[in-house]
Protein backbone atom coordinates (compact mmCIF):
# COMPACT_ATOMS: atom_id res chain seq x y z
CA UNK A 1 0.00 0.00 0.00
CA UNK A 2 1.18 3.54 -0.78
CA UNK A 3 0.16 6.70 1.06
CA UNK A 4 0.42 10.12 -0.58
CA UNK A 5 1.34 12.82 1.95
CA UNK A 6 0.20 16.29 0.87
CA UNK A 7 2.10 19.02 2.71
CA UNK A 8 4.65 21.77 1.98
CA UNK A 9 8.44 21.81 2.18
CA UNK A 10 8.73 23.44 5.61
CA UNK A 11 6.24 21.04 7.18
CA UNK A 12 8.06 18.55 9.40
CA UNK A 13 5.66 17.98 12.31
CA UNK A 14 4.13 14.52 12.60
CA UNK A 15 5.43 13.20 9.28
CA UNK A 16 8.53 11.34 10.59
CA UNK A 17 6.57 9.56 13.32
CA UNK A 18 3.73 8.55 10.99
CA UNK A 19 6.01 7.43 8.16
CA UNK A 20 7.91 5.31 10.68
CA UNK A 21 4.60 3.70 11.66
CA UNK A 22 3.74 3.18 7.98
CA UNK A 23 7.11 1.57 7.28
CA UNK A 24 6.71 -0.72 10.30
CA UNK A 25 3.49 -1.96 8.68
CA UNK A 26 5.17 -2.60 5.33
CA UNK A 27 3.62 0.39 3.57
CA UNK A 28 5.25 2.93 1.25
CA UNK A 29 4.73 6.67 1.19
CA UNK A 30 5.21 9.46 -1.32
CA UNK A 31 5.16 13.20 -0.69
CA UNK A 32 3.64 16.07 -2.67
CA UNK A 33 4.83 19.47 -1.44
CA UNK A 34 2.16 21.82 -2.73
CA UNK A 35 4.34 24.94 -2.43
CA UNK A 36 6.42 23.60 -5.36
CA UNK A 37 3.34 23.67 -7.63
CA UNK A 38 3.17 25.35 -10.05
CA UNK A 39 6.90 25.55 -10.65
CA UNK A 40 9.28 22.75 -9.71
CA UNK A 41 6.36 20.30 -9.62
CA UNK A 42 4.08 19.74 -12.60
CA UNK A 43 0.62 18.22 -12.61
CA UNK A 44 -1.29 17.08 -15.69
CA UNK A 45 -4.90 15.85 -15.71
CA UNK A 46 -6.33 14.23 -18.85
CA UNK A 47 -10.01 13.50 -19.46
CA UNK A 48 -11.85 11.79 -22.30
CA UNK A 49 -8.98 9.56 -23.37
CA UNK A 50 -6.69 6.80 -22.18
CA UNK A 51 -4.32 9.07 -20.26
CA UNK A 52 -4.98 9.87 -16.62
CA UNK A 53 -3.18 12.10 -14.13
CA UNK A 54 0.57 12.64 -13.98
CA UNK A 55 2.23 14.32 -11.01
CA UNK A 56 5.92 15.01 -11.52
CA UNK A 57 8.24 16.40 -8.85
CA UNK A 58 11.36 17.47 -10.74
CA UNK A 59 12.11 14.62 -13.17
CA UNK A 60 10.45 11.97 -11.03
CA UNK A 61 6.85 11.02 -11.82
CA UNK A 62 4.62 9.93 -8.96
CA UNK A 63 2.51 6.90 -9.82
CA UNK A 64 -0.89 8.16 -8.78
CA UNK A 65 -2.45 4.83 -9.70
CA UNK A 66 -0.58 3.21 -6.83
CA UNK A 67 -2.00 5.55 -4.17
CA UNK A 68 -4.20 3.75 -1.65
CA UNK A 69 -4.75 6.66 0.76
CA UNK A 70 -4.03 10.38 1.11
CA UNK A 71 -2.89 12.14 4.27
CA UNK A 72 -3.44 15.89 4.08
CA UNK A 73 -1.25 18.13 6.22
CA UNK A 74 -1.46 21.47 4.44
CA UNK A 75 -1.66 23.41 1.19
CA UNK A 76 0.44 26.30 -0.09
CA UNK A 77 0.04 26.25 -3.85
CA UNK A 78 1.74 29.16 -5.53
CA UNK A 79 3.81 30.25 -2.54
CA UNK A 80 7.04 29.87 -4.54
CA UNK A 81 5.84 31.72 -7.63
CA UNK A 82 8.12 34.44 -8.99
CA UNK A 83 7.10 38.08 -8.64
CA UNK A 84 4.26 39.04 -10.98
CA UNK A 85 1.32 41.39 -11.20
CA UNK A 86 -1.18 40.77 -8.36
CA UNK A 87 -4.02 39.75 -10.67
CA UNK A 88 -1.80 37.22 -12.49
CA UNK A 89 -0.51 35.86 -9.19
CA UNK A 90 -4.05 35.43 -7.88
CA UNK A 91 -5.13 33.65 -11.06
CA UNK A 92 -2.12 31.31 -10.95
CA UNK A 93 -2.74 30.39 -7.32
CA UNK A 94 -6.44 29.78 -7.88
CA UNK A 95 -5.73 27.65 -10.97
CA UNK A 96 -3.18 25.59 -9.02
CA UNK A 97 -5.58 25.09 -6.12
CA UNK A 98 -8.37 23.97 -8.48
CA UNK A 99 -6.05 21.54 -10.28
CA UNK A 100 -4.73 20.03 -7.05
CA UNK A 101 -8.26 19.63 -5.70
CA UNK A 102 -9.39 17.91 -8.90
CA UNK A 103 -6.40 15.54 -8.82
CA UNK A 104 -7.12 14.52 -5.23
CA UNK A 105 -10.82 14.05 -5.90
CA UNK A 106 -10.00 11.82 -8.86
CA UNK A 107 -7.90 9.40 -6.83
CA UNK A 108 -11.00 7.74 -5.41
CA UNK A 109 -9.25 6.55 -2.26
CA UNK A 110 -9.52 7.21 1.47
CA UNK A 111 -8.39 10.71 2.46
CA UNK A 112 -7.58 11.98 5.94
CA UNK A 113 -9.37 14.38 5.48
CA UNK A 114 -10.70 15.64 2.09
CA UNK A 115 -9.64 19.20 1.34
CA UNK A 116 -13.15 20.57 0.89
CA UNK A 117 -14.17 19.05 4.24
CA UNK A 118 -11.18 20.59 6.02
CA UNK A 119 -11.87 24.03 4.55
CA UNK A 120 -15.46 23.96 5.75
CA UNK A 121 -14.60 22.48 9.14
CA UNK A 122 -11.86 24.98 10.04
CA UNK A 123 -14.39 27.82 10.14
CA UNK A 124 -14.37 28.77 13.83
CA UNK A 125 -17.81 30.42 13.95
CA UNK A 126 -19.28 27.30 12.32
CA UNK A 127 -17.54 25.11 14.92
CA UNK A 128 -19.01 27.14 17.77
CA UNK A 129 -22.47 26.99 16.24
CA UNK A 130 -22.34 23.18 15.94
CA UNK A 131 -20.84 22.76 19.42
CA UNK A 132 -23.68 24.78 20.93
CA UNK A 133 -26.28 22.78 18.98
CA UNK A 134 -24.77 19.56 20.33
CA UNK A 135 -24.93 20.77 23.93
CA UNK A 136 -21.23 21.40 24.51
CA UNK A 137 -20.39 24.26 26.86
CA UNK A 138 -18.80 27.18 25.01
CA UNK A 139 -17.69 30.64 26.17
CA UNK A 140 -20.11 33.49 25.60
CA UNK A 141 -18.92 34.68 22.18
CA UNK A 142 -19.32 37.66 19.87
CA UNK A 143 -17.85 37.77 16.36
CA UNK A 144 -17.99 41.32 15.10
CA UNK A 145 -16.34 44.30 13.44
CA UNK A 146 -18.64 46.74 15.26
CA UNK A 147 -16.89 48.48 18.19
CA UNK A 148 -20.21 49.47 19.80
CA UNK A 149 -21.40 45.84 19.81
CA UNK A 150 -18.10 44.69 21.31
CA UNK A 151 -18.30 47.24 24.12
CA UNK A 152 -21.87 46.22 24.90
CA UNK A 153 -20.82 42.57 24.93
CA UNK A 154 -17.89 43.36 27.25
CA UNK A 155 -20.32 44.78 29.81
CA UNK A 156 -21.98 41.34 29.98
CA UNK A 157 -18.65 39.63 30.76
CA UNK A 158 -17.66 40.63 34.31
CA UNK A 159 -14.72 38.21 34.27
CA UNK A 160 -13.12 40.05 31.38
CA UNK A 161 -12.80 39.65 27.65
CA UNK A 162 -10.32 37.84 25.39
CA UNK A 163 -9.98 38.13 21.64
CA UNK A 164 -8.57 36.01 18.83
CA UNK A 165 -8.55 35.95 15.06
CA UNK A 166 -11.37 34.42 13.03
CA UNK A 167 -8.75 32.87 10.72
CA UNK A 168 -5.11 32.01 11.57
CA UNK A 169 -2.81 34.99 11.36
CA UNK A 170 0.99 35.06 11.46
CA UNK A 171 3.22 38.09 11.93
CA UNK A 172 6.92 38.86 12.32
CA UNK A 173 8.10 40.51 15.53
CA UNK A 174 9.03 44.11 14.62
CA UNK A 175 8.68 43.06 10.98
CA UNK A 176 11.66 40.71 11.18
CA UNK A 177 12.48 37.12 12.07
CA UNK A 178 10.27 34.04 11.76
CA UNK A 179 6.53 34.19 11.40
CA UNK A 180 4.73 33.74 14.72
CA UNK A 181 1.08 33.03 15.41
CA UNK A 182 -1.21 35.78 16.68
CA UNK A 183 -2.25 34.42 20.06
CA UNK A 184 -5.42 34.82 22.09
CA UNK A 185 -5.05 37.93 24.25
CA UNK A 186 -6.89 39.85 26.96
CA UNK A 187 -8.75 42.96 25.83
CA UNK A 188 -7.58 45.80 28.09
CA UNK A 189 -9.82 48.75 29.01
CA UNK A 190 -7.65 50.97 26.80
CA UNK A 191 -8.04 48.63 23.81
CA UNK A 192 -11.77 48.35 24.42
CA UNK A 193 -12.04 52.14 24.33
CA UNK A 194 -10.28 52.42 20.96
CA UNK A 195 -10.71 49.17 18.95
CA UNK A 196 -8.77 50.81 16.13
CA UNK A 197 -9.18 49.10 12.80
CA UNK A 198 -11.80 46.62 13.99
CA UNK A 199 -14.29 47.85 11.38
CA UNK A 200 -11.89 46.51 8.72
CA UNK A 201 -11.58 42.96 10.13
CA UNK A 202 -14.10 40.99 12.23
CA UNK A 203 -12.61 39.29 15.29
CA UNK A 204 -13.74 36.76 17.88
CA UNK A 205 -14.44 38.14 21.36
CA UNK A 206 -15.17 35.74 24.24
CA UNK A 207 -15.74 35.87 27.96
CA UNK A 208 -12.59 34.93 29.85
CA UNK A 209 -13.12 31.46 31.27
CA UNK A 210 -11.25 30.48 34.49
CA UNK A 211 -8.82 27.59 33.94
CA UNK A 212 -7.79 24.70 36.13
CA UNK A 213 -6.30 22.84 33.14
CA UNK A 214 -6.17 23.19 29.38
CA UNK A 215 -6.84 20.04 27.37
CA UNK A 216 -5.82 18.94 23.89
CA UNK A 217 -8.00 16.12 22.62
CA UNK A 218 -6.68 14.41 19.48
CA UNK A 219 -9.28 12.31 17.68
CA UNK A 220 -8.26 9.75 15.05
CA UNK A 221 -11.22 7.84 13.67
CA UNK A 222 -12.88 6.27 16.70
CA UNK A 223 -9.86 6.74 19.00
CA UNK A 224 -9.58 9.64 21.45
CA UNK A 225 -6.30 10.76 23.05
CA UNK A 226 -6.45 13.47 25.72
CA UNK A 227 -3.63 15.35 27.43
CA UNK A 228 -3.75 18.19 29.95
CA UNK A 229 -1.44 21.03 30.93
CA UNK A 230 -1.57 23.47 33.84
CA UNK A 231 -1.16 26.69 31.86
CA UNK A 232 -1.60 28.80 35.00
CA UNK A 233 1.89 27.86 36.22
CA UNK A 234 3.50 30.45 33.93
CA UNK A 235 2.34 34.07 33.73
CA UNK A 236 2.98 34.21 29.99
CA UNK A 237 0.85 31.11 29.34
CA UNK A 238 -2.21 31.98 31.40
CA UNK A 239 -4.28 33.39 28.52
CA UNK A 240 -2.81 31.30 25.67
CA UNK A 241 -0.46 28.48 26.66
CA UNK A 242 1.30 28.65 23.28
CA UNK A 243 2.67 32.12 24.05
CA UNK A 244 5.11 30.89 26.73
CA UNK A 245 5.40 27.12 26.39
CA UNK A 246 8.85 26.59 27.87
CA UNK A 247 7.98 26.65 31.61
CA UNK A 248 4.96 24.35 31.23
CA UNK A 249 5.96 21.81 28.57
CA UNK A 250 7.03 19.32 31.18
CA UNK A 251 3.63 19.40 32.88
CA UNK A 252 1.65 17.80 30.00
CA UNK A 253 0.06 14.57 31.26
CA UNK A 254 -2.50 12.03 30.02
CA UNK A 255 -6.02 12.97 31.03
CA UNK A 256 -9.25 10.98 31.20
CA UNK A 257 -12.33 12.64 29.74
CA UNK A 258 -15.83 11.68 30.86
CA UNK A 259 -17.20 9.10 28.45
CA UNK A 260 -20.20 11.28 27.66
CA UNK A 261 -17.94 14.18 26.67
CA UNK A 262 -15.85 11.92 24.41
CA UNK A 263 -19.04 10.87 22.65
CA UNK A 264 -20.13 14.49 22.26
CA UNK A 265 -16.78 15.39 20.68
CA UNK A 266 -17.05 12.44 18.29
CA UNK A 267 -20.50 13.67 17.30
CA UNK A 268 -19.07 17.14 16.72
CA UNK A 269 -16.40 15.76 14.39
CA UNK A 270 -19.07 13.69 12.65
CA UNK A 271 -21.05 16.88 11.99
CA UNK A 272 -17.89 18.57 10.72
CA UNK A 273 -17.14 15.57 8.50
CA UNK A 274 -13.71 15.00 10.08
CA UNK A 275 -11.98 11.70 10.85
CA UNK A 276 -9.15 13.66 12.50
CA UNK A 277 -9.14 16.76 14.68
CA UNK A 278 -7.27 18.43 17.51
CA UNK A 279 -9.83 19.80 19.97
CA UNK A 280 -8.98 22.47 22.54
CA UNK A 281 -10.94 22.53 25.82
CA UNK A 282 -10.74 24.33 29.15
CA UNK A 283 -11.37 22.48 32.41
CA UNK A 284 -12.62 25.08 34.88
CA UNK A 285 -11.89 25.00 38.64
CA UNK A 286 -15.51 23.84 39.09
CA UNK A 287 -14.91 20.84 36.83
CA UNK A 288 -16.78 22.15 33.78
CA UNK A 289 -15.41 21.35 30.31
CA UNK A 290 -15.62 24.31 27.92
CA UNK A 291 -15.11 23.87 24.16
CA UNK A 292 -12.84 26.34 22.37
CA UNK A 293 -12.13 25.08 18.85
CA UNK A 294 -11.14 22.24 16.53
CA UNK A 295 -8.01 22.25 14.39
CA UNK A 296 -8.64 19.89 11.45
CA UNK A 297 -4.90 19.77 10.69
CA UNK A 298 -3.63 20.00 14.26
CA UNK A 299 -0.08 18.77 14.90
CA UNK A 300 0.40 16.07 17.51
CA UNK A 301 3.94 14.66 17.42
CA UNK A 302 5.19 17.29 19.89
CA UNK A 303 2.48 16.22 22.34
CA UNK A 304 3.10 12.55 21.69
CA UNK A 305 6.79 13.00 22.56
CA UNK A 306 5.89 14.73 25.82
CA UNK A 307 3.15 12.37 26.98
CA UNK A 308 3.35 9.04 25.11
CA UNK A 309 6.92 8.91 23.83
CA UNK A 310 7.30 5.16 24.38
CA UNK A 311 4.19 4.11 22.46
CA UNK A 312 3.41 6.86 19.90
CA UNK A 313 -0.30 5.94 19.97
CA UNK A 314 -1.51 8.85 17.83
CA UNK A 315 0.98 8.19 15.02
CA UNK A 316 0.10 4.50 15.08
CA UNK A 317 -3.62 5.31 15.01
CA UNK A 318 -3.11 7.58 11.99
CA UNK A 319 -1.13 4.87 10.18
CA UNK A 320 -3.79 2.25 10.96
CA UNK A 321 -6.55 4.50 9.63
CA UNK A 322 -4.62 5.30 6.44
CA UNK A 323 -3.92 1.63 5.77
CA UNK A 324 -7.43 0.43 6.51
CA UNK A 325 -6.38 -1.46 9.64
CA UNK A 326 -8.83 0.65 11.65
CA UNK A 327 -12.29 1.35 10.24
CA UNK A 328 -13.14 4.97 9.34
CA UNK A 329 -15.81 6.60 11.47
CA UNK A 330 -17.42 8.48 8.58
CA UNK A 331 -18.87 7.07 5.36
CA UNK A 332 -17.99 9.27 2.37
CA UNK A 333 -20.43 7.52 0.02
Amino acid sequence: MTVLIVAFRDYRDDIPSVTAALAARGARWLRFDTDTFPGATSLSLAYGGSRGAVLRAGDEPIDLGSISAVWLRGFREGSALPAMEPEFHRTSVQAAEATTTAMLAGLGCFQLDPREIVRRAENKPFQLQLAQELGLAIPATLISNDPAEVRAFARSCPGGLVTKMVVPQFVREDGEGELESVYTSVVTPEELASLDGLHLCPMIFQERVPKALELRVTIVGRRVFTAAVDSQLADGARVDWRRDQGPILGTWRPHALPQELEEELLRLLDRLGLEFGGVDLILTPEGRHVFLEVNPLGSFSWLEQLVWADTAPISNAVADLLLGRAPPRISRH
